[in-house]
């Protein structure tokens, strides 16, 4: 038996099931893949000129996220427009979190910290701002690096693990809330007000404003994900 085959048989799988991920990942980003629709692993495997292993797995950790669902007999599908009562929910979750990680990386923040934060609210205006019909992915991949930077500069790495289970829950909210960025100017703005607690190195202020963020999008998406149903 050659020494080491398995390993490296495991490693490609590995690296086909990521590629597979990241492809999906972009489909949904780009609307090629919507709210609950069904996903063939045949035709995804045709597609992406791999076998069905590597999109088996793929799925599987998409699952985990939220961003897919399996049902018996029925096979995997991408996850359905958020009810309002589990928008209610995620955002009651995020409440909770958010804030304490808004407060404990204030309290510990940097200068560098303040000037990541601020490319990302200006990465939010300009990705609005050169829209060219796809600024719907940059302008939430901003939104992301705001919220996970506070997340990592909170330095609790059990906070950090419980902000990244929700990730997956807040990715769908983002993709398949059904809000797209009709909210936008609010949210800078909110980002905004969190940031000048950051730099007057106020943690208190930083977790009243993340507060206030996050009931914001939560009244905002409550009442858009209405109009549109």
């Amino acid at each position: 038996m050659a020494i080491g085959s398995p390993t490296r048989r495991v490693a490609s799988r590995q690296v086909l099931a990521d590629h597979v991920y990241d492809e999906l990942m972009i489909a949904f980003v780009d609307g090629r893949l919507e709210a609950d629709q069904p996903l063939n692993i045949d035709a995804l495997a045709r597609d992406l000129e791999v076998s069905q292993t590597p999109i088996r797995e793929a799925l599987a950790r998409l699952e985990s996220t939220g961003l897919v669902i399996r049902a018996a007999l029925k096979g995997y599908r991408v996850a359905p427009l958020f009810s309002s009562d589990e928008i209610v929910e995620l955002m009651d979750a995020r409440d909770v979190l958010e804030p304490e990680n808004a407060f404990r990386a204030c309290a510990r923040s940097s200068e560098d910290l303040v000037q990541r934060l601020q490319v990302t609210i200006t990465d939010l205006d300009r990705s609005l701002s050169e829209d060219d019909g796809t600024g719907i992915s940059p302008y939430w991949q901003a939104d992301e690096r705001f919220h996970r930077l506070v997340a990592e500069a909170a330095g609790n790495r059990f906070l950090l693990a419980a902000y990244n289970a929700l990730g997956g829950q807040v990715q769908r909210f983002r993709l398949f809330g059904g809000i797209g960025v009709s909210d936008a100017g609010s949210a800078i703005a909110e980002h905004g007000t969190i940031l000048e607690a950051f730099r007057a190195g106020d943690p208190d202020a930083a977790r009243a404003q993340m507060h206030a963020h996050i009931e914001g999008v939560r009244t905002r998406a409550v009442a858009d994900t209405h109009r549109a149903r």
